[in-house]
């Protein structure tokens, strides 16, 4: 099915996040617990999280290994952002999805950031560790034990 299977892919997980905060930032909004010109702080989130998204990918890109999720790791990138995070894309993504949250500075629009990364961190996260343990053994767990999977 390869339409279902373009769905089940990070990419549109956070998009329905980012949809889900807007809703609930404006059909229920909980408390508007930021206000004023301290919600441009989000940008202050937003610009870095991007960057740290690009900069994976790219470094995924030269060393000619996979970017979706479950398709053939051919090398273990262990550079850049991957000396503090196993997964800078995904933080990445909850960093904008953070930093659009403390725009729209509303608590219902926050709580979508950790369900997000409870959900990637089961659907994708937990998956391709075991599939990179696999693969790459003795130096995917040495790295696994140096780095933490967040932060």
């Amino acid at each position: 099915m390869a339409g279902e299977r373009s769905l089940n892919i990070p990419p549109v997980y956070f998009l329905v996040a980012l949809a889900l905060m807007g809703f609930l930032h404006y059909v229920f909004p909980l408390a508007q617990v930021i206000v004023g010109p301290l919600r441009y702080l989000g940008l202050v989130v937003i610009v870095p999280a991007l960057a740290l998204i690009l900069w994976a990918a790219a470094l995924f890109k030269r060393a000619g290994t996979g970017i979706v999720p479950f398709s053939p790791a051919t090398s273990l990138v262990l550079a850049g952002p991957y000396r503090f995070t196993r997964n800078p894309m995904y933080l990445g993504m909850a960093g904008l999805l953070l930093g659009t949250a403390l725009l729209m500075g509303s608590l219902s629009a926050l709580v979508v950031v950790p369900a997000f990364m409870a959900l990637i961190a089961e659907r994708f996260i937990g998956p391709e560790e075991a599939m990179l343990e696999r693969t790459f053994g003795q130096p995917y767990l040495d790295y696994k034990a140096r780095v933490r999977r967040w932060l």
